[in-house]
């Protein structure tokens, strides 16, 4: 008679295996399915930029974007209607930061809540009196590091539809969430070998230096002035700007472009004009 205890470990096994095996399954099934005809149409309204990729990004991005959606919960705020256009929009901010990378789709990320246009958050502020006081403030975009991303429809759509201007709420939000993958949203995000992160470390320190002392000379440069707040907002906003300003930026911050470009994997300088 077969030992109980070994059957019972073999069924535990097998429905372990079950549980994993099913939803890789059902995600390659999701991915091989042909990327939808009204899907490429919100595409080519809602992220112009798509026209411009050379095909074999077009098929990495389509195929990120179908399991970023599988994937991740959408939920609307304050009446905001979650449709295919809100999903496929998103998704594609997201995903063009993960071409050629052959990362997970943000594996720490789990919720995308969307408002229909800038909301206000409450945030703790120390006074001048050295008291913390609860203040409103109104946002964009917020990521958190507990798998949330926040956004305000409206300034996606306006964000995409203009590529050029170096500004993208939610290109600079999931920004934030690669940064996070570290385990610290410091600016740092996983370079991989002590080497890389050693000339990472390099560039970014001297260039948030110089956006410090550009801002408070009221300099002009090509990357906003926000980014001189934190090193986090630092990652965020040269983020934007090496994928809406490549060519200014390449030209302006040498450096700094090259350890985008070996950080991003592709060089938007290709197909930005």
């Amino acid at each position: 008679m077969p030992d109980v205890s070994f059957l019972l470990l073999a069924a535990i096994i097998i429905a372990a295996i079950a549980a994993f095996a099913i939803p890789a399954y059902k995600l390659r099934k999701v991915v091989e399915e042909p990327f939808p005809a009204e899907w490429r149409v919100i595409l080519k309204r809602n992220f112009p930029v798509y026209r411009l990729l050379p095909t074999d990004l077009q098929l990495q991005l389509k195929k990120l974007i179908k399991q970023f959606i599988y994937e991740k919960s959408f939920t609307g705020c304050a009446g905001q209607e979650i449709t295919d256009e809100v999903k496929v929009t998103i998704a594609a901010s997201a995903c063009i930061l993960l071409l050629n990378r052959h990362s997970d789709t943000y594996a720490g990320l789990n919720y995308i809540f969307v408002y229909p246009t800038a909301f206000v958050a409450k945030r703790e502020i120390v006074n001048s009196a050295g008291l913390v006081i609860e203040k409103p403030k109104g946002l964009l975009g917020e990521s958190w590091s507990n798998g949330k991303v926040i956004l305000s429809w409206e300034d996606v759509v306006r964000g995409n539809r203009n590529f050029t201007d170096g500004s993208n709420v939610a290109i600079h939000e999931f920004a934030h969430q690669l940064d996070h993958e570290s385990g610290a949203t410091n600016g740092a995000p996983f370079i991989g070998d002590s080497k890389r992160s050693e000339n990472w470390a390099a560039v970014f320190s001297n260039e948030f230096r110089k956006l410090q002392q550009a801002a408070q000379r009221r300099d002009e440069t090509v990357i906003n002035y926000y980014g001189a707040t934190e090193p986090a907002e630092f990652f965020a906003v040269v983020t934007e700007t090496f994928f809406e300003k490549p060519r200014e930026m390449r030209a302006n911050h040498p450096a700094l472009f090259e350890q985008l470009k070996s950080y991003y994997q592709v060089d938007p300088s290709d197909w930005i004009a």
